[in-house]
């Protein structure tokens, strides 16, 4: 292995443990599961302004799904990738019949998925791996379609991570995933007190993914941007955890919901400052095969 090829395995490596180190938290657990709704830890689409963050999140989860629709049916298989709490996959396989395999680098976090699989009956229908979407560990071709919400975020190799997710595609197939991202013209110093939390170095723009998703050969590509969602959903997030400070304090860390109270206005700066972005790309993976 060269040096440059080895310096970039161990600081993926490390990207990778930071990661699972903030997933397997127990304040981030907790704190996903009393605000967000313990679900759908998804930015969301709101039809107002006082709607829920869970109710707001499975409507992203709902138009994600649409993208997926003409690949996904019983007998079909689709991989979720970083499938967190297991949300997306028990839509996909409760709304379509169809096979889920969902991907995901939490052991705290499987633990959970399996077990509300079991209790919603889907158990049969999903199955959940240990594992990084840098390294998928199946064939080329052996999915009808992939899909993955704001998880690539958490990667410092989004080419690696989206060039396994075409590898595993079938012919006809189809990729569908969300990101927050920078806007074009944010210089990445600009947005790190925002993202420290995430364990990256910086985050992608629109146009990477596109350019990205047309590189790796998929045909249409499509970018659904709803940018105008993320302040709304980050100033929901502040004012719930602030509503709801002294709750959150019995079931998370002083330290951690200090933490919380101290980052989350940054988002909310940063998305009325119009430097994320975030939307749904899809993108189709060559011929369609029957």
């Amino acid at each position: 292995m060269s040096e440059d090829k080895a310096a970039r395995t161990t600081a993926l490596g490390s990207n990778e443990d930071a990661t699972r180190g903030y997933y397997d938290s127990s304040d981030v657990d907790a704190f996903y599961d009393a605000v967000w709704g313990g679900e759908d830890i998804h930015t969301g689409i709101y039809a107002h302004a006082a709607e829920s963050v869970a109710d707001a999140s499975r409507r992203t989860v709902e138009r994600l799904a649409d993208r997926l629709a003409d690949r996904l049916a019983p007998g079909r298989t689709v991989l979720d990738l970083g499938s967190g709490y297991g949300g997306t996959a028990r839509y996909l396989a409760d709304r379509f019949g169809c096979r889920v395999v969902a991907l995901n680098l939490s052991a705290a976090q499987n633990e959970r998925h399996r077990a509300a699989n079991a209790k919603r009956g889907l158990d049969g229908l999903i199955e959940v791996v240990t594992g990084s979407f840098h390294e998928v560990p199946y064939a080329a071709g052996h999915f009808d379609a992939v899909c993955s919400l704001e998880a690539l975020c958490h990667s410092d190799d989004r080419s690696r991570a989206l060039s396994e997710a075409v590898r595993v595609l079938k012919p006809g197939g189809t990729l569908a995933f969300t990101d927050i991202m920078a806007a074009e013209d944010t210089p990445a110093e600009a947005l790190h007190p925002v993202v420290s939390r995430l364990g990256v170095r910086a985050l992608a723009t629109p146009a990477f993914y596109l350019r990205l998703l047309a590189d790796l050969g998929l045909d249409p590509v499509d970018f659904d941007d709803h940018s105008d969602q993320l302040a709304r959903h980050y100033v929901r997030l502040n004012d719930d955890t602030r509503a709801r400070e002294a709750e959150l304090r019995t079931v998370i860390s002083p330290a951690y919901v200090d933490g919380l109270l101290a980052n989350l206005p940054r988002w909310v700066d940063a998305t009325r400052a119009g430097r994320l972005r975030w939307g749904i790309f899809s993108a189709g993976a060559g011929h369609t095969v029957a």
